[in-house]
């Protein structure tokens, strides 16, 4: 039936079929047909609506679902930091040399003004918390920009596990200034070399940013498996 759709040009919106024309169309029992349907929707690939004007109609998986998915997946293999910054270390200053020149100026506003949430010292760890995930947010933001949609996805799913990671694993504790200066200051850098469009800082930039996170973030983990094993 996706080989169908894909063969028919058919896009997100348009209805599918009823129940008799796909029995006849695919020589399947009604029982198949109403199986490939149920699997269909729990994948998010059709929709029905009830009423007049109802029916089946195509889905476009959202990114949002698609990453909740896969991060289902990801939630039993114990990831850690190292494992996300190997991919992260890799794909993240191609993406900023790539962006560099290239990002609107509304979207470097978002970026500058996403710095204003994380731009003093934390005060309590829930303010901490909340700066680590607002400093990821600015990856997330770089990653919607890519022209390569399998590019960004997968930086933004990065993003989205290390963020969970932190927050489950308390991994924003004890508070680490190295960390949010560094970070902050790196951020800074970014955006002055994406705007000039200076591809090599971008990279470099960001190359940098990545080793000095993961090799902080690694720490945070260190102290807190030593609490765990200690208590």
């Amino acid at each position: 039936m996706k080989d169908w759709v894909v063969e028919q040009g058919l896009r997100a919106g348009d209805r599918l079929p009823g129940e008799a024309e796909l029995i006849d169309r695919f020589g399947m029992s009604k029982g198949t047909v109403r199986e490939a349907m149920r699997i269909l929707k729990a994948q998010g690939l059709i929709r029905t609506r009830t009423g007049p004007g109802g029916g089946n109609f195509v889905h476009e998986v959202s990114r949002e679902r698609a990453r909740a998915l896969l991060g289902n997946y990801f939630y039993f293999q114990n990831l850690t930091i190292d494992d996300i910054y190997q991919l992260r270390r890799v794909l993240e200053p191609e993406l900023a040399a790539t962006l560099a020149g290239h990002v609107p100026e509304d979207v470097l506003a978002r970026l500058e003004a996403n710095l204003a949430a994380y731009a003093l010292p934390a005060a309590t760890p829930e303010e901490e918390r909340a700066q680590h995930v607002a400093s990821l947010r600015f990856h997330a933001i770089l990653a919607e920009q890519s022209g390569n949609p399998l590019l960004g996805f997968v930086i933004d799913f990065m993003v989205k596990l290390l963020s969970d990671l932190t927050v489950y694993r308390r991994l924003y504790e004890p508070q680490n200034l190295e960390l949010w200066k560094q970070g902050l200051d790196h951020h800074r850098r970014l955006i002055l070399a994406l705007r000039s469009g200076d591809s090599t800082a971008a990279r470099s930039t960001m190359a940098d940013h990545m080793e000095m996170a993961c090799t902080l973030m690694r720490a945070q983990e260190a102290i807190m498996e030593h609490r765990f094993l200690s208590d």
